[in-house]
């Protein structure tokens, strides 16, 4: 499991210290950078292409090659750029994370969200960060957001700023051939009050191997379903990994 964009693996806790953890054997890191690992020791792991060869050693070193990959945000396009060095991984669920080519369809598949911008910024300031955790909820929930926003905090800046100069420089895979090319199932969810991501950019994607032919929508929740409804969220990754047989 993947966490997002200046988060952590604590975002994961809900499911995995419920039925569904007890169940599954769920594996959850912290990226450098991010919660209780320490920063990158170098500038390149802060990028796409760092990160998936991260979690492409993470998932060797935990003998968990044929695992379910789950990705939230920017979690989910860590596992599209270590997809093809993960050929015996069982599956793919990817939300909050619209697949892009490169740096000209961001504009088309994130939402005008002026709290993305967060996401990007070397320094955060407290108001900031309550604005960019808010922004991962459907409007109107009451879901603290003390935790979230100790994570956007705790985070290197430098994290932030080195993905964006990844994504501008397009200096990672091209994310629409790969959803296009893959061969394994992929579970696309998204929550019906979304305030970050385009659902209609997403459901214009070719997906050939995507789970029962739709993007999955989660009432009631917005980018982060995990933690605004771990119930509904666990009994659909559920499902997917029964229809995986």
């Amino acid at each position: 499991m993947i966490h997002g964009n200046s988060s952590s693996a604590r975002v994961w806790r809900p499911l995995m210290e419920s039925s569904f953890g007890g169940r599954f054997r769920c594996l959850a890191l912290d990226l450098p950078g991010h919660g209780r690992s320490v920063p990158g020791r170098t500038p390149d792991v802060y990028s796409l292409p760092g990160y998936a060869s991260l979690l492409a050693g993470f998932v060797r070193e935990l003998d968990a090659d044929d695992a379910v990959i789950v990705g939230w945000s920017l979690g989910g396009h860590i596992a599209l750029e270590a997809a093809e060095r993960l050929p015996e991984a069982a599956g793919f669920v990817l939300f909050g994370t619209p697949p892009v080519g490169g740096p000209a369809d961001v504009g088309e598949a994130f939402l005008p969200n002026p709290a993305m911008g967060v996401g990007f910024t070397a320094e955060v300031d407290a108001e900031a960060a309550q604005s960019y955790a808010a922004s991962f909820l459907a409007p109107g929930s009451t879901l603290p957001t003390e935790d979230l926003v100790a994570d956007i905090l705790a985070t290197d800046g430098a994290a932030r700023t080195g993905i964006l100069a990844g994504i501008e420089a397009g200096t990672f895979a091209g994310e629409i051939r790969v959803v296009a090319e893959l061969t394994r199932p992929v579970a696309v969810l998204h929550g019906e009050g979304e305030q970050l991501i385009s659902l209609d950019y997403v459901e214009g994607l070719t997906m050939p191997t995507l789970w029962r032919g739709a993007v999955q929508i989660l009432p009631r929740v917005g980018h982060a379903p995990h933690l605004e409804a771990p119930k509904a969220f666990a009994e659909m990754l559920t499902r997917f990994i029964a229809d995986l047989g």
